[in-house]
């Protein structure tokens, strides 16, 4: 059995060898949840790795947003380089879900952009489970999202082999049966061409391709060559091509399922006929028919996966096959757990569980709803609601052994495991920050809460800190930054409206100096690195909800605690109970964490990280297209521009090889410019 083989240029310190050995001894114990409690900075993920690599099970790290889960994957490739780590989030770079608004009889018809190279690292999630052990996928919430059979997707495969009897024209022929496509040009993921006496094709994994000649109608060589250089790589014996699609339906099954969906749709005509709808059975009976016919004919249409209960062979209600079925595909079982069992012999992390859980929890009944109208009004059959994700008993019936991680695990955790693990105790050495109440209004020779902030953050700039500050709204975060610039501190803010690409930038900005101020709303909380913040002001503190819960101070709180430094000022008239518990929490900490320090000796150190973030990346990359664009002779640009374009693909495949998804959309961009230009001037 392969084998997880951790790689760290560090070993555990702090709480992180208490935290290891707890989680590992409760796993073997066949503990169903536990609790990971971690304040920020401990190295919860280094403390999962080393879990991970002692356990050695498949495992399913779940994390709230692509962002967070692409800088997890990252951590954990490094940690796990001789090992299969995968990204799996949504594959849409653009979705507008299909709904119908009542009201104002608005029909919004589904619209939706695939990202390839994100398409493509799912199917190599997939194949990898299908395959072996030593799996690690971190993913979004997606993971609760229909996915097809694994059973079929694993039996609907093509063995190739040297000597197999096959001509060129079978070969083919077989490549369409699982869902490959003929091309004449580029070969892309799912895509196989035909010259001479050779088929070339790209698994839907790989940037690589394969060309396999034939002789004598049978197969005689097999090479694996670089997409990019055309260079070959290797020689293989024999090699599998899994299908092009997630989705695999046999003709049989198809046959079938046709005849299912004309019976519902006569069953839903009788139906809406009997309640006197009469246009909405003509709008049902039109659509349906449609897609029939399209289905016959060609085995796809637009919206498919609204009879994916029938084309699958699932019965009203049957929850959906997800990523979940291929955890307990690697892990032996042959299909899904019922419900309640528990079954899976591999580990579930989901990170940030405050965040991520309730996520999880609110899908299934946002898509039903919307789907619902769609039905009532004659939009889709009623197996349309059978497309959707799992619920949330659905989907706690079907993850293996699960660790929860956070530093403020909330109440669903907390209930539901049998052991709490806190790792409060930082490698660094570092406490958590100070704190400090005062007053939002002013009285006497106290200004109030901005004037007194300005004062505060004059002295920590002074310093060479940075300083943040949280607002309850965007409006105030943009008046609060203009406020303080008109003092000569140089600020910026920072809420949802800011473009992502914009929002990193900032960012880069602010730990480097460029300014000092940085003012925001509830973005100041997860997934912030910010070691060079000295001083966070949360104004209106007093104010519960969710901006002010609990939770969500001791989140913000958090941010301060990766400098020595750090301090917190909660401006407050009135001490909520939100406040009391987190300043409790707090202080509990800090007394743990100050008492270890003088017993064992230790001088706490400011966490000191490189700023070669996903910016310098993005601004290396449009130095590298400035200077080789400059650099190509006028004549080779014109006389071989594939060339030029070969470079930006494999720059660009660099890129996405490591998660950097805002470089290879930049690249991407550059060649599409590149290829309008070559069309303009051919």
């Amino acid at each position: 059995m392969e084998q997880f083989k951790l790689h760290a240029p560090y070993v555990p310190a702090g709480d992180q060898p208490k935290a290891i050995r707890a989680l590992e001894n409760g796993i073997r114990r066949g503990l169903r949840h536990q609790t990971l409690l971690g304040v920020t900075g401990s190295g919860k993920t280094f403390t999962m790795a080393n879990v991970i690599a002692r356990i050695g099970k498949p495992t399913l790290v779940i994390a709230h947003n692509k962002t967070l889960a692409a800088q997890l994957a990252q951590e954990y490739r490094d940690f796990f380089p001789e090992n299969a780590v995968h990204y799996f989030v949504s594959y849409y770079d653009y979705y507008q879900p299909e709904a119908y608004v009542p009201m104002t009889d608005t029909y919004i018809e589904k619209e939706a952009q695939i990202n390839e190279e994100i398409d493509r690292l799912r199917h190599a999630a997939t194949q990898s489970l299908l395959t072996r052990r030593d799996v690690i996928v971190v993913a979004s919430v997606s993971c609760i999202y229909g996915l097809g059979s694994p059973e079929e997707y694993e039996r609907v495969n093509l063995k190739i082999a040297i000597g197999e009897r096959m001509s060129r024209e079978e070969l083919t022929r077989q490549m369409v049966r699982i869902f490959f496509e003929r091309t004449t040009s580029d070969l892309r993921p799912g895509l196989f061409r035909a010259i001479g006496g050779a088929v070339e094709v790209m698994p839907t994994n790989e940037r690589d391709y394969f060309r396999i000649e034939t002789k004598s109608g049978a197969i005689a060589r097999i090479q694996k060559i670089n997409g990019i250089t055309r260079e070959i790589i290797g020689e293989h014996d024999a090699i599998f091509l899994f299908p092009a699609k997630h989705f695999v339906t046999s003709k049989e099954q198809l046959a079938v399922a046709l005849k299912n969906i004309r019976s519902e749709l006569r069953e839903q005509l009788r139906k809406f006929e009997k309640e006197g709808k009469v246009l909405e059975a003509e709008r049902i009976r039109r659509r349906t028919m449609n897609d029939l016919t399209m289905l016959r004919e060609v085995g796809y249409v637009n919206g498919i996966e609204n009879y994916s209960r029938h084309l699958s062979g699932r019965k009203p209600g049957e929850p959906p096959e997800t990523l979940l079925s291929y955890f307990h595909r690697s892990a032996g079982s042959t299909g899904s757990p019922q419900a309640g069992s528990g079954q899976g012999d591999f580990l579930t992390v989901i990170d940030e569980s405050h965040v991520t859980i309730p996520q999880i929890a609110g899908m299934w009944a946002g898509d039903k709803s919307r789907k619902k109208t769609l039905v009532e009004h004659g939009f889709r059959l009623p197996s349309a609601i059978d497309n959707r994700p799992l619920s949330f008993d659905e989907f706690n019936a079907r993850i293996g052994q699960v660790v929860y991680t956070s530093a403020t695990p909330a109440e669903y955790e907390r209930e539901e495991s049998k052991q709490t693990v806190e790792q409060i105790i930082r490698p660094t050495g570092l406490v958590d920050p100070a704190l400090v109440v005062r007053p939002v209004t002013g009285s006497g020779a106290y200004r109030g809460q901005v004037p007194d902030f300005l004062d505060e953050a004059e002295k920590a700039i002074k310093k060479g800190g940075r300083v943040m500050v949280t607002t309850l709204s965007k409006k105030m975060a943009e008046d609060l930054a203009a406020f303080l610039k008109e003092r000569g501190v140089k600020s910026e803010y920072l809420h949802s409206d800011i473009k992502t690409i914009d929002r990193v930038t900032i960012l880069s900005d602010f730990r480097r100096g460029v300014f000092d101020c940085l003012v925001g709303v509830n973005l100041l909380r997860e997934g912030l690195d910010l070691p060079e913040v000295t001083l966070i002001g949360i104004l209106d503190a007093d104010k519960e909800g969710f901006l002010r819960s609990e939770t969500s101070l001791i989140q913000i709180i958090g941010r301060a605690a990766r400098n020595v430094s750090g301090r917190v000022i909660l401006y407050a008239d009135t001490v909520t109970a939100s406040m009391k518990r987190a300043i409790d929490e707090t202080e509990r900490r800090r007394a743990l964490q100050i008492a270890y320090n003088k017993k064992h000796g230790i001088t706490p150190t400011t966490i000191v990280k490189n700023i070669h973030d996903i910016t310098e990346q993005i601004e290396s990359e449009h130095r590298k297209a400035v200077k080789t664009l400059l650099s190509v002779d006028a004549g080779l640009y014109k006389k071989n521009p594939t060339k030029l374009m070969k470079e930006k693909q494999r720059q660009m495949s660099e890129a996405i090889k490591v998660l950097d998804f805002e470089t290879a959309a930049i690249l991407r961009d550059e060649i599409k410019e590149l290829k309008e230009s070559f069309d303009t001037v051919s």
